[in-house]
């Protein structure tokens, strides 16, 4: 059933599936190069399809989607150590493979939260949270996880990501914005996932997708991106790994008796 807020309500592509090419119409600003991470080629467009009811959308006045959470269940032990290390890649692939397995879920990921820019501020990314976590108790599950992506890290590419997401404000909380958003919302930042998403592509494949010559070996600071990517002109090859920071969200409290 189609949850509302501020005017405006969330439904799931399981309740209106109708609309999966209006969310993937809704765009993104997303770097070109994070287009091509072949996880994402292999399973996020494939989330409608497998896992409608954990896709939602935020929908106004006129049934335009204005923003949507992409999220993945799987099987976790409850412990910290299992969330994987290649977080993003890693996650999906774990939901996918117990899909095929039917082993069952017992976490739900995260896996991209995104509002139109008009939109943006106002507490409505918290909002659109805060609805999927209502989602994952009403399911009988008590843990919602994210690889998140910190805003802010991109500015900072030479600092290693365990230093980013300590650095806190003067009332304590964490000076990146979007870690700022989780943990208000109660989220508790556990570790870093170091090699999140890889994106591997040849010199030219980089030159079209930055606009950069990539005409040195070495590691290259590119705009958007969280660390430098290495290339190797030798080998006509460029790379990236990603770190991302997983955040778990503990959702016992929520969760009726």
């Amino acid at each position: 059933m189609a949850a509302s807020l501020c005017g405006m309500r969330y439904v799931t592509l399981a309740e209106r599936p109708e609309l999966v090419s209006a969310m993937w119409g809704m765009g993104n600003d997303w770097p070109e190069f994070m287009r091509h991470d072949p996880f994402g080629d292999v399973f996020f467009g494939r989330l409608p399809e497998v896992f409608p009811q954990w896709q939602q959308l935020l929908l106004d006045d006129d049934d335009r989607v204005v923003g949507k959470v992409n999220a993945v269940p799987f099987p976790w032990d409850g412990t910290d150590d299992d969330l994987p290390d290649r977080g993003w890649d890693a996650v999906m692939e774990r939901g996918f493979a117990a899909e095929r397995g039917g082993v069952p879920a017992t976490a739900v990921s995260l896996v991209e939260a995104r509002l139109v820019p008009d939109l943006l501020g106002g507490g409505r990314s918290r909002s659109m949270l805060e609805a999927m976590a209502a989602r994952v108790v009403d399911a009988g599950m008590v843990d919602l996880f994210g690889p998140v992506r910190p805003t802010g890290k991109h500015e900072h590419p030479h600092t290693p990501m365990s230093d980013y997401a300590r650095v806190t404000r003067s009332d304590g909380l964490p000076a990146d914005a979007w870690l700022r958003v989780h943990v208000r919302m109660g989220g508790r930042i556990v570790k870093v996932a170091p090699a999140s998403m890889v994106i591997p592509g040849t010199v030219q494949d980089w030159r079209e997708w930055t606009g950069l010559p990539f005409d040195e070996s070495g590691d290259v600071v590119v705009p958007f991106a969280c660390n430098s990517v290495h290339v190797d002109l030798a080998q006509d090859h460029v790379v990236y790994v990603e770190p991302n920071v997983w955040v778990h969200h503990d959702l016992r409290i929520r969760r009726t008796p």
